[in-house]
């Protein structure tokens, strides 16, 4: 048994070890892989996928995707015919690959972000299953090959909403393809438990007494909060329902901070806030497609040939017409990703400095941008505020005030973020968990709970 942290931003794995969660190595990945694929062409995931099952579970696959397997035949004897690679790459891999050609091939970075989606159509469902299913199996088959033992029974994290405007609808939707790839790559028995409460679970294990504990997981795609009743004597319950004291959720994440980012300070150096020769400002709406790679609708608009020309027209029309040049070279070369992941990495950065300079020389020669902490905080002060009104929702709902704030989450290693939490809980305790692990190591305990003692060879 597991605890899975399929995460918007990284996946991760844990077994329990002597009493206590161990994150596992996942190869040369280490004990997190980032939530990535990358395929040559989108139609052979369904094929890669089809090799890497079980021999039993190949038949009724393939009578489901007959049509899609036949479509990726095709694309694979192009690819070879070629001299293309044919298979899939993850993690940092995946990522690598996508750069080294990024208009060529389907890269997919966070996934997880778009399960909720209201309007999916029947084969946009069935893509994302699949590319949910290939990526598990690759962590099952990385978290067996260092186990040394099959991996039957899975505890899975899960927000307490996913990305999507139908409420319920949406979250059962994300539920159904996270539980259909689950059992399709041979996880029989798989469970989901809320990620802020797996969390709270890790934190509780170092409690002596009743504590009122508000977690705040701020996650790669969304940040969950739950007020928590914790103590010895809840922990060693198997049924929690009467001290989960409240719940809050919203799509707004890591993700969300990345392209908020990206948008206001990387974005005005192709053009954003720059003016049109009319003396007009050069509308914005091209420039948040570019960045919301969370957001289908968004990236199919600025990819299109419709815009293309709007681009091309926007160029002549502009009193700097060599800042958007660069937006033209993005959309043609289909950057988006190349952009926002450098967001990511200064966000990253700007943990241990105060401000940097990155280079983008690849998408115009000699570009490189200035950007500091105070940027990022006023980049992404609409998510700061969404993070405030889930936390009041779920002290609210609870009706008291915490003894705690335990905080994780990626995200929470940013100092700007750190000095925000402290400014909204000025007489209250606040406790920085792992900001990667604590997840994973409370589905762990969860998994350990509900299936029994795990058993070694």
């Amino acid at each position: 048994m597991i605890g899975f942290d399929y995460g918007t931003s990284n996946c991760a794995v844990g077994v329990m070890e002597q009493n206590s969660p161990e994150l596992l190595s996942l190869g040369e990945h280490g004990r997190y892989i980032s939530s990535t694929l990358y395929a040559p062409s989108r139609d052979v995931i369904v094929n890669w996928l089809y090799k890497n099952l079980d021999a039993a579970e190949q038949p009724a696959f393939q009578k489901q995707r007959t049509r899609q397997l036949q479509k990726g035949q095709g694309a694979l004897r192009e690819l070879v015919l070629d001299g293309y690679p044919t298979e899939l790459s993850f993690g940092q891999q995946a990522l690598n690959d996508y750069l080294q050609e990024p208009d060529e091939g389907y890269y997919i970075k966070s996934p997880k972000s778009f399960l909720g989606a209201t309007g999916l159509l029947p084969q946009q469902v069935e893509l994302f299953e699949d590319i949910v299913a290939a990526m598990m199996s690759n962590v099952k088959t990385l978290t067996e090959a260092t186990l040394g033992r099959s991996v039957t029974q899975a505890v899975i994290g899960r927000p307490i909403n996913f990305q999507g405007l139908r409420g319920e609808e949406s979250n059962r939707q994300a539920i159904n393809i996270l539980t259909n790839a689950a059992k399709r790559v041979g996880f029989k028995e798989v469970e989901f438990q809320f990620e802020p409460v797996a969390a709270g679970f890790e934190y509780e294990a170092s409690l002596t007494t009743e504590t009122r504990v508000l977690v705040v997981d701020i996650g790669g795609g969304t940040t969950d909060c739950s007020m928590l009743l914790m103590g010895p004597q809840q922990a060693a319950l198997t049924d929690r329902t009467a001290d989960l004291l409240s719940h809050s959720g919203e799509r707004v994440g890591g993700n969300d901070f990345d392209i908020a980012f990206a948008l206001k300070g990387i974005m005005p150096s192709f053009g954003l806030d720059s003016m049109l020769k009319t003396g007009k400002p050069i509308p914005a709406n091209s420039y948040a497609q570019a960045v919301s790679i969370n957001n289908i609708h968004n990236q199919t608009e600025f990819y299109s040939a419709a815009n293309v020309r709007f681009l091309e027209q926007l160029i002549r029309d502009a009193e700097q017409p060599e800042l958007l040049t660069r937006l033209l070279t993005v959309q043609k070369r289909r950057l988006s990703y190349r952009v926002v992941n450098a967001a990511e990495q200064s966000k990253i950065a700007l943990t241990d400095h105060t401000q940097l300079q990155i280079d983008l020389s690849d998408i115009d020669k000699g570009l490189t941008i200035n950007l500091d902490r105070d940027g990022f905080a006023k980049a992404c002060s609409r998510e700061l505020s969404a993070i405030t009104a889930l936390m009041t929702d779920a002290i609210a709902q609870a009706g008291c005030q915490p003894d705690v704030v335990f905080v994780t989450g990626g995200t929470a290693k940013s100092p700007v973020l750190n000095q925000f939490l402290q400014q909204q809980f000025q007489h209250t305790p606040i406790v920085i968990g792992d900001h990667f692990g604590s997840v994973t190591a409370g589905l762990t305990r969860w998994a350990n709970k509900i299936y029994g003692p795990l058993k070694t060879k």
